[in-house]
């Protein structure tokens, strides 16, 4: 086994398809599927299951080991990037995961203000739930992502905390009450965004003995401001997913205050690359944690 067809492996395991990883290699299909058989008559395990009509699949022992795979490639670009900052040169990439909101707050400016420096790094972007950010994580499909923080998160860093406010319609009853309280909520229609940023919100009714009234169950912000427009219901929802809000929707603060942390989370800090050490600290830098920040949202 050599670099190139490490890559290969792992190429056909994102693609699902033999073609699309040749292309991406260089290589032609039947080319690709040589190495591969050689591959699995080495191994003396079947890596890959072809299906016409469903493209390629891993096999169980296949997911195991194109994720030992990935953790080797890194291991190559460590070497690589190590070589490189000897001869100071920055060279690298940077594989992100995030959620919308973080992907679409905290990515630009982070890859921005690397690029500046070091013009030659790479990166790339994965958007997805909270659960396919960590399970990106745990089979090194991606080096670092931004996570709504859980017990079970390890190797993760403090990046921030943004406020949680009510959101209604300007024609809301409850839009003559300044502050907003989980009570005044009991009998409302509620939307609730899950795919885990809602703990915060339900810690919330939590607090104060109630349940909210779920009516819509969403996994993507802007639809649950549209419906909240449309007059389908009320939300309790994060600072970074309410800077534009749709006309016609008002904030309200709540009581009691309630936040969201954000954390950037990778592999252990001894595996990281240069290139993913060096994103980690720009976001730090960038965005230093502060235990009360001044608010985006201005009441």
């Amino acid at each position: 086994m050599n670099k190139s067809l490490l890559q290969l492996i792992v190429a056909i395991s994102e693609t699902r398809s033999f073609t699309s990883a040749g292309e991406k290699m260089n290589m032609t299909q039947p080319a690709v599927s040589r190495a591969v058989t050689a591959l699995e008559r080495e191994l003396g395990v079947t890596l890959l299951i072809r299906d016409r009509r469903l493209g390629v699949a891993l096999t169980p022992v296949g997911e195991r080991i194109v994720r030992i795979f990935r953790e080797i490639l890194q291991g190559y670009d460590k070497v690589d990037q190590e070589i490189a900052s000897e001869k100071g040169m920055e060279t690298g990439s940077v594989r992100i995961g995030a959620f919308p909101v973080a992907a679409s707050y905290f990515v630009p400016k982070i890859i921005s203000h690397i690029k500046q420096q070091y013009p030659k790094l790479e990166f790339s972007i994965l958007e997805g739930t909270i659960a396919d950010i960590q399970e990106w994580l745990d089979n090194r499909v991606i080096d670092v992502g931004f996570v709504i923080p859980s017990d079970k998160t390890a190797h993760s860093h403090p990046l921030y905390r943004e406020g949680i406010y009510a959101v209604m319609r300007d024609d809301h009853p409850l839009s003559e009450k300044s502050i907003i309280s989980p009570e005044d909520l009991r009998e409302e229609p509620m939307l609730i965004c899950k795919a885990g940023y809602e703990p915060p919100v339900l810690q919330w009714f939590d607090s104060a003995g109630e349940e909210p009234n779920i009516k819509y169950i969403l996994y993507n912000y802007r639809t649950a401001l549209q419906m909240i427009a449309a007059g389908e219901g009320l939300a309790v929802m994060s600072e970074l997913s309410l800077l534009d809000l749709p006309p016609g929707l008002i904030l309200k603060r709540i009581s009691p205050a309630a936040y969201r942390d954000i954390h950037i989370v990778s592999g252990p800090v001894e595996d990281c690359t240069i290139a993913v050490k060096t994103f980690i600290e720009t976001a730090q830098k960038l965005f230093p944690v502060q235990a009360e920040h001044e608010p985006l949202i201005k009441l």
